[in-house]
């Protein structure tokens, strides 16, 4: 079972259909226990980094985050909340992160639109990661205006280019991020968030065998 966590912010539905349709248990939720319980948590996130994180702070689920992220079980960030897993943002002033992964989150600086948003292609910086098998590249959908700095350069997996190298996906043991939305990001979207299903191990999928 795929926990969704529900913390007030998030593309529950899509994110939970798209986890459906791929063969996967899906619960949404904002019950520690049922998160800890489950075989891999996803983290949506759709709105203001310092808003999803009183959120998160008020319900208790960012100490039930950490932990599952302790437990060792997969965990996946999705576009804000894949900024969340940093130690901190500047958007809208400063604010703590869940500091899962080391550095920051800052907002496009440059002569140029933002938000960044539309379809951008993927530069896979370590293609051998198990996130990527059967992904060479692609076109996903992206919809952003603060990107985040790792600063480790062994979590950043893969970048795209928006008037700079930018962010897409990163990963560090068993928590990951995608910036962009593979939910809403076609073939490819879907196959990296099949990849990110299938490292949470049989039991999560519906009656424990996934779907054709």
């Amino acid at each position: 079972m795929i926990a969704i966590i529900d913390y007030g912010m998030g593309n529950l539905h899509s994110v939970s259909q798209a986890v459906k349709k791929l063969g996967f248990e899906a619960v949404v939720t904002g019950d520690a226990k049922e998160i800890a319980a489950a075989d891999g948590a996803i983290l949506p996130g759709v709105g203001a980094f310092g808003d999803a994180m009183a959120n998160l702070r008020q319900s208790g689920l960012d100490d039930a985050v950490r932990a599952f992220a302790a437990g060792g079980k997969p965990l996946l960030g999705i576009c804000l909340g894949m900024q969340l897993l940093f130690d901190e943002s500047e958007e809208h002033g400063w604010h703590r992160g869940l500091g899962l992964l080391p550095g920051r989150v800052v907002r496009f600086r440059g002569d140029y639109k933002v938000p960044h948003m539309g379809w951008n292609e993927l530069e896979l910086r370590q293609p051998e990661h198990p996130l990527f098998r059967g992904v060479s590249g692609g076109h996903v959908y992206f919809v952003h205006s603060y990107h985040a700095l790792p600063e480790v350069p062994s979590d950043l997996l893969a970048t795209t280019d928006y008037h700079q190298p930018v962010t897409a996906i990163v990963g560090r043991g068993n928590v990951s991020g995608m910036q962009f939305h593979p939910e809403k990001s076609g073939e490819t979207g879907m196959k990296l968030l099949r990849n990110f299903l299938e490292l949470c191990g049989p039991s999560a999928a519906e009656g424990g065998r996934q779907a054709c």
